[in-house]
C-alpha cells in the first residue's frame, strides 16, 4: 500500500513539473513577444523594460518529498544574464537559505527539507540579481511565492469526540422516497412522491433508475470530521460518513454526519445504550482515501410504555382488633419497568368495604401503597376483610395508550386478631338524676358493661374514689346499681361527676372507665328569706301612702317553674295603723306609710314584720323584719338627722388645723422616745453598778464531756440554784466557817436568806442524799453519753461572819470588814490574811 501511494505521488510530481515547465516557457515567450510587457504591467514584473527583466513564474513544490536529493522547485532568470556568470542570484524571505537554496549562477531553486502543507501552505520570498563584481542590483527586488502542493496525507479526524447522544425509546422511523416515475402533485410530470412507514430492513433495491429511497429515522445527533488536506485541491478533504458498528439500529447521513434511528422498536428496558462506530473517509470515499473513526454512545431514554404490575395477585396481612385508627397494616408495591417520573403511581381502593374500613396512601419516596386502619376493627363482628387495591400511573403518554391500560389490581386480605378487651359500657349513657331528699341507700341508676370477647367473662364494678372522695355514692360490684351513700343537698352541690370502673372478674387489668354525671333534683326544702336586712328611714312629716321601701326575697331552691313569692303581714301586725304592705305580684312588695306624720320623740324606731311564702310544694314561709327609723327632714324632704345618727359634720379641716395636728403628733412621739432613752440609760447604769458589785454567790461549774449531750444525764436547772446551802454536821446545829473564829457580829453581816433556808429545823441531808442518788442513777444509766461530769457545790455554812466568798472585794474596796482573823484559820488562809489584813492597816494609816 505504501509503495502504491509512493508511485502515485511520483506520477503526480512529474505531471506537475511538466506543467510548470510549460508555464515558464509560455511566460518567457510572452515576455519576448510583441505587444506584451508594457510598462507598469505587474504580471510580468518587467518594469517597462524590454531587453532587461525577470523571467520566472509562481512555483509549486509537492509536500512530503521523501527523495535523497534536493527537490527542484524552479528557476529565476534575468534577461540580462548572458550566461557568463557575471550575475549573482540571491533570495531572501521565508525559508531562504534553510529550506530553499538557490544556485547563484543558474538561478535554480531547490527544497532541501521535507515540507508539510498542513503546517504551512506557501512561502513568500524575494529575488535579487546583483552584479558579481560590484554587488549592485541589476534588477529591482521582486517578490514571488512558492506554494506547497497538497497530497492526501491527512486522514479525517473527529475533533469533538467522544460523542454521547440520546434518543427516546420507540422513536418513529419512516421511509421517505424522492420523486420517481409516475405522476402526482408536487413532482415533475411523469414522477410521483412516495413515503413508506418502514422499520427494520435497511437494504433497499434500486427502483427503476432515478432515485433511491432514503431511510428517515429519528435524528439522534450529528458528528463532524475535519480533514487537514487542502479542500480547494482535488478530493483529499472531501469526507463521507458511514457506520462501521451498530448499523442494525442506527444510520448516518454520508454527507452531513447526522445519526438517525434505523428501527422503530428501540426498547430501553431491553437495552438502554448502544455503542455506534462512525467512520469518516476522505477522497469522497474512493479507493485510496484515508479514514478515521469515532465511537458514539447513544443512550436510550425512557418513555412511559410499561404499565405497573403487582408481583402477586394476593397479599395477606394481620392486625389486632385494638389497633387505633391510622395504624399501618402493611405495604404493597406494584413494579414498573420504566424509570423516573414514568414510575410515579397512585393507589386506590376499588371496593366499598375497603373504602369504609381501610385507607391507602402512596409513599412518594418508595412508591409503595401504605394500607392503614380507617375505622375501628372488631374481631367479634368480622374476622377477615378482603379489599382490592389498584395501582395506576400518574402520567400516561397518549402515544402509547393503545398498548393497553396503565393500571393493575391486586387482592389484599386483612385478618383481624382477637385480643382480650376490657368491658364495654352499654348503653353509653352518662347522665343520672336523683331527688335531693332521697334516703341513704336509694338507687340512683344502674350501669351495665359487657365483655366484648367471645369468652364473655363476668364483670365487676367499682367507683373511682378519686372522683368521689366524700363517698357520697356507692355501687353494687355485681349489678352496677349506684346508690346514695350520704344525705344529698342540692344547694351544696347540684352536680356530681364520678367515674365508674368496669373490669373482668378474673383479670382486673382489663378495666374500662365511664364518666357519669349525676344531677341532684331540687325539692322545696328552703324557705324564702329577705334579700338583705332592710332598714328604711321616714320623715316625721311623712304623708299617707308614701313609699318607704321595696322588699325582695331570695330562695336557695330552684323550682322547675320558677319562683313565685307571696308577701303579707303576720297576724300580729295586721292591725298596724302606721304602715301597709303591698304585694306587687312580681316577687317584690312595697311598704307605704299609713298615717299622717310621726313623732320621733314618742317613738323613733318601728320594727315591721313581713311574712314571705313560696309556691312549694310544700309551701314554706319565713318572717323578716324591716327596721324603720323616724328622722328629721328639711323642707325638701332630705333627711337631716335620726336619733341613732348625728348630724353629718364636715370632715374637712383647714390647712392650719392640719399642720397644728401634725406638730402635736410629732411632739408626742419625741417625748415618748426621750422617756424611753432615759429609762434605758438609767437601767444600763444600774447594770454597770451591779457588775462592779462582787457581793454575790460564786458558783463554779467544771463540765467535762460532749457538750449539750451531757445535759441528758441530769437536770441542770435543778442543780444550778441561786442559793448555797451549808452542810449540817452531826445535828449539833452547829456553825459554819465562822465558828471558833475571831469574834464578830455575824447577825449584822448576815444576808437576808429565804425564810425556809433560815429555819434551824431544816435538815440539809435531804438535799445531799438527793444529789447522791442522782449521781448513782447517772452512773448506772447505760443510755447516757460515755462522759463523766464533775460538779462542785460550795456550802458556806450558816451565820458565817464573812457571809460569802464574794464579799472579798477589790483592793480598793471601801468595806469596813476586818480580815485579820483569817490568819488564825490555818496555813491555807495566811496568804489571804497577809494580803487583805495588811492592806486594811495601810488604808487606816492613810486616813489618819
Amino acid at each position: 500500500m505504501a509503495k502504491g501511494l509512493q508511485g502515485f505521488s511520483w506520477t503526480m510530481l512529474l505531471l506537475l513539473c511538466a506543467i510548470q515547465e510549460l508555464g515558464s516557457w509560455a511566460v518567457h515567450t510572452a515576455a519576448e513577444g510583441p505587444g506584451l510587457g508594457q510598462p507598469g504591467d505587474p504580471a510580468l514584473l518587467v518594469s517597462g523594460r524590454v531587453k532587461r527583466g525577470w523571467v520566472w513564474n509562481q512555483f509549486f513544490v509537492v509536500e512530503e518529498y521523501t527523495g535523497t536529493e534536493p527537490l527542484y522547485v524552479g528557476k529565476i532568470h534575468s534577461d540580462s544574464d548572458e550566461g557568463d556568470g557575471s550575475i549573482k542570484y540571491t533570495i531572501s524571505g521565508e525559508g531562504a537559505g534553510t529550506i530553499f537554496l538557490i544556485d547563484e549562477i543558474t538561478g535554480d531553486i531547490h527544497a532541501t527539507e521535507r515540507l508539510d502543507r498542513e503546517q504551512k501552505t506557501f512561502y513568500t520570498l524575494r529575488a535579487q540579481a546583483r552584479d558579481r563584481q560590484t554587488d549592485q542590483l541589476l534588477e529591482p527586488e521582486s517578490e514571488f511565492i512558492i506554494k506547497v502542493q497538497d497530497i492526501n496525507d491527512s486522514e479525517p479526524r473527529f475533533l469533538e469526540g467522544p460523542y454521547i447522544g440520546s434518543v427516546a425509546e420507540l422513536s418513529p422511523v419512516d421511509l421517505t422516497g424522492a420523486c420517481a416515475q409516475g405522476g402526482t402533485r408536487g413532482c415533475p410530470s411523469g414522477q410521483f412522491l412516495f413515503s413508506l412507514e418502514a422499520a427494520i430492513n435497511r437494504s433497499f433495491p434500486l427502483l427503476g433508475g432515478s432515485t433511491v429511497p432514503a431511510l428517515r429515522g429519528t435524528s439522534v445527533m450529528q458528528v463532524m470530521a475535519s480533514d487537514a488536506d487542502d479542500p480547494t485541491y482535488g478530493s483529499s478533504a472531501r469526507v463521507v460518513y458511514s457506520v462501521l458498528e451498530g448499523e442494525q439500529h442506527f444510520t448516518v447521513d454520508s454527507k452531513t454526519g447526522v445519526i438517525r434511528t434505523a428501527v422503530a422498536d428501540l426498547d430501553r428496558e431491553t437495552q438502554d445504550r448502544y455503542e455506534v462506530v462512525i467512520r469518516a473517509t476522505d477522497m469522497a470515499g474512493q479507493l485510496g482515501g484515508l479514514s478515521g473513526s469515532t465511537t458514539v454512545t447513544i443512550v436510550v431514554t425512557d418513555v412511559n410504555d410499561n404499565p405497573p404490575r403487582f408481583p402477586q395477585k394476593m397479599y395477606q396481612f394481620s392486625i389486632v382488633e385494638t389497633a387505633p385508627v391510622g395504624t399501618a397494616i402493611g405495604r404493597v408495591k406494584a413494579e414498573d419497568s420504566d424509570v423516573g417520573e414514568n414510575t410515579d403511581m397512585t393507589y386506590q381502593m376499588k371496593d366499598e368495604e375497603g373504602v369504609e374500613m381501610f385507607k391507602v396512601t402512596t409513599d412518594s419516596n418508595t412508591q409503595e401503597a401504605v394500607i392503614t386502619v380507617q375505622k375501628p376493627l372488631d374481631y367479634e363482628s368480622k374476622k377477615v376483610h378482603t379489599v382490592v387495591v389498584e395501582a395506576l400511573n400518574k402520567f400516561v403518554d397518549p402515544r402509547f395508550v393503545d398498548l393497553g391500560t396503565f393500571r393493575d389490581q391486586t387482592i389484599v386480605r386483612v385478618s383481624v386478631l382477637d385480643v382480650d378487651e376490657p368491658p364495654e359500657f352499654r348503653p353509653p349513657s352518662n347522665l343520672m338524676e336523683v331527688q335531693e331528699d332521697a334516703q341513704v341507700g336509694s338507687v340512683v341508676g344502674v350501669v351495665t358493661a359487657l365483655d366484648p370477647d367471645t369468652a364473655n367473662h363476668p364483670v365487676r364494678y367499682a367507683i373511682d374514689r378519686s372522683t368521689d372522695t366524700e363517698r357520697i355514692f356507692d355501687i353494687d360490684a355485681n349489678t352496677g346499681a349506684i346508690v346514695t351513700g350520704k344525705v344529698l343537698d342540692r344547694e351544696t352541690a347540684g352536680w356530681h361527676n364520678i367515674t365508674v370502673l368496669a373490669m373482668e372478674a378474673d383479670n382486673h387489668s382489663q378495666v374500662s372507665r365511664a364518666s357519669l354525671r349525676i344531677r341532684i333534683l331540687d325539692v322545696n326544702d328552703n324557705p324564702p328569706e329577705l334579700a338583705t336586712p332592710y332598714e328604711a328611714a321616714v320623715c316625721e312629716d311623712a304623708k299617707p301612702g308614701q313609699l318607704i321601701q321595696t322588699i325582695s326575697v331570695v330562695d336557695r331552691d330552684e323550682p322547675q317553674g320558677g319562683h313565685r313569692f307571696y308577701f303579707t303581714l303576720p297576724p300580729e301586725a295586721t292591725n298596724s295603723h302606721h304602715f301597709s304592705l303591698l304585694d306587687i305580684k312580681d316577687n317584690t312588695a312595697a311598704v307605704h306609710t299609713q298615717r299622717v306624720g310621726f313623732n320621733r320623740q314618742e317613738q323613733d324606731v318601728y320594727l315591721l314584720p313581713i311574712l314571705v311564702v313560696d309556691s312549694g310544694p310544700p309551701p314554706l314561709s319565713s318572717t323578716g323584719t324591716l327596721t324603720i327609723r323616724i328622722c328629721g327632714c328639711d323642707s325638701n324632704g332630705a333627711i337631716q338627722s335620726c336619733n341613732s345618727t348625728a348630724y353629718a359634720m364636715s370632715a374637712t379641716l383647714s390647712p392650719g388645723a392640719l399642720i397644728a395636728l401634725l406638730v402635736c403628733v410629732l411632739i408626742l412621739i419625741v417625748l415618748v422616745l426621750l422617756i424611753l432613752t432615759l429609762k434605758r440609760h438609767h437601767k444600763s447604769h444600774l447594770t454597770s453598778e451591779d457588775d462592779e458589785d462582787m457581793r454575790d454567790n460564786v458558783i463554779k461549774y467544771n463540765d467535762e464531756g460532749g457538750g449539750e449531750q451531757d445535759t441528758e444525764a441530769y437536770d441542770m436547772s435543778a442543780l444550778r440554784s441561786l442559793y448555797d446551802f451549808s452542810e449540817i454536821k452531826g445535828g449539833d446545829g452547829g456553825g459554819g466557817l465562822g465558828e471558833g473564829g475571831p469574834s464578830g457580829n455575824p447577825a449584822s453581816e448576815r444576808h437576808a436568806l429565804p425564810q425556809w433556808v433560815q429555819s434551824p429545823d431544816l435538815d440539809f441531808s435531804v438535799f445531799r442524799d438527793y444529789i447522791c442518788r442522782k449521781v448513782e442513777q447517772a452512773d448506772e444509766d447505760l443510755s447516757v453519753p460515755p462522759y463523766d461530769s464533775f460538779q462542785t457545790y460550795a456550802f458556806e455554812g450558816s451565820d458565817s461572819p464573812v457571809l460569802s466568798l464574794s464579799s472579798i472585794n477589790t483592793w480598793s474596796s471601801s468595806s469596813e470588814q476586818d480580815f485579820s482573823y483569817l490568819g488564825a484559820w490555818g496555813p491555807r488562809f495566811r496568804q489571804l490574811a497577809a494580803l487583805y489584813a495588811g492592806r486594811r492597816g495601810e488604808e487606816d494609816s492613810e486616813e489618819s
